[in-house]
C-alpha cells in the first residue's frame, strides 16, 4: 500500500463521521490523542468517547527498510464516576520489510495486544500546582496476533500533569514506567508537550518524549500536530515525526475522536 493511499483513506473516513456529529452543551472534548501525552483529566460519569485513526512508520539502516501501517488506533474511553474511566484499546498492524529495494514476502499483519485500563483524576489545577491524574494499562500477551505476540506480559503506568499557561497555550507532560513486550526490563517513560490554539477551533502541538530501560540505550523522539475541532463532540487531527536516537526515520498519521453524550 503507497503512504499516500494510505493518508487518503484515512482523511476521507474521518471527515465522513462528521455528519454524525451533534450540539452540546458540554465542553469541548479533551483527547489522549494526537500526542503521546495522556490528558490528564478523565471523560466524565456516563460518557463514552471513541479516539481513532492511522499511522505509518519506516526506518532504514544498513539497506534495510522496516515500515509499518498501523490502522484503527482505537482508544475507547468511558467514565464509571466523575473522576474515574475505563479504557480499551486494540490496533492492527502491517509490516513491511524491503532489502536493498527489494520487497519481502513475509509480510507480518495482524492485532497488536488488547490494551485494558483506568484513568483517576487526583487533583485540579490550582495556582502553581498541575491538574493530576494517573493512568495504568496492562496488555495481555494471548490477545495478541501471532506475529505481534510479544515474549512478556506489558505493563504501563504513568502520572498525567499540566499547566494552563495563558488562555490560548498549556504545557502537558506525563511521567512513569513500562514493562513488557520482549524484554522484562523496566524502562522509564516520559513525555513533554505544549499546545497553542490559534482560534476556538484550530490548534497545534509540539512534543519531546522517550524511554530509558535499565539495561538498553535511551530513545528519544519528537513529533508536532494539529487539531481542528468540528464541534464540541468531533475533533480531527493530524502529526508527523521521527526519532532523535535510531529507531525511526518517519512517522506521520491521523485520526479523529467523538464522544457520545449522556441521554
Amino acid at each position: 500500500m503507497k503512504l499516500t493511499n494510505f493518508l487518503m483513506a484515512f482523511t476521507c473516513f474521518g471527515f465522513s463521521v462528521t455528519v454524525f456529529a451533534q450540539d452540546t452543551n458540554l465542553d469541548a472534548l479533551v483527547t489522549d490523542r494526537p500526542d503521546a501525552t495522556e490528558a490528564s483529566s478523565t471523560v466524565g460519569k456516563g460518557i463514552l468517547q471513541f479516539e481513532t485513526g492511522g499511522l505509518y512508520e519506516s526506518f532504514e539502516a544498513n539497506s534495510v527498510q522496516t515500515e509499518a501501517y498501523t490502522f484503527n488506533t482505537m482508544l475507547v474511553r468511558y467514565g464509571i464516576l466523575d473522576n474515574v474511566e475505563l479504557r480499551l484499546g486494540w490496533d492492527f498492524v502491517e509490516g513491511i520489510t524491503t532489502v536493498n529495494g527489494t520487497k519481502l514476502d513475509n509480510i507480518t499483519s495482524g492485532l497488536s495486544p488488547l490494551l485494558l485500563g483506568m484513568k483517576i483524576d487526583i487533583a485540579e489545577e490550582n495556582g502553581a500546582m498541575p491538574e493530576i491524574a494517573l493512568i495504568g494499562h496492562v496488555f495481555p500477551v494471548f490477545s495478541a496476533s501471532a506475529d505481534y505476540r510479544p515474549e512478556y506480559t506489558g505493563i504501563d503506568f504513568r502520572l498525567s500533569l499540566s499547566h494552563t499557561l495563558s488562555e490560548k497555550s498549556s504545557l502537558g507532560y506525563n511521567i512513569g514506567a513500562q514493562w513488557g513486550d520482549d524484554s522484562p526490563e523496566a524502562a522509564a517513560i516520559y513525555t513533554l508537550a505544549y499546545g497553542y490554539s490559534f482560534t476556538e477551533k484550530f490548534g497545534a502541538y509540539v512534543e519531546l518524549y522517550g524511554d530509558l530501560p535499565e539495561d538498553s540505550a535511551a530513545n528519544h523522539f519528537w513529533d508536532a500536530g494539529f487539531t481542528y475541532l468540528v464541534n464540541n463532540d468531533l475533533q480531527l487531527d493530524t502529526y508527523f515525526g521521527t526519532s532523535i536516537t535510531q529507531g525511526q526515520d518517519l512517522l506521520v498519521g491521523l485520526g479523529f475522536s467523538y464522544r457520545v453524550r449522556k441521554k
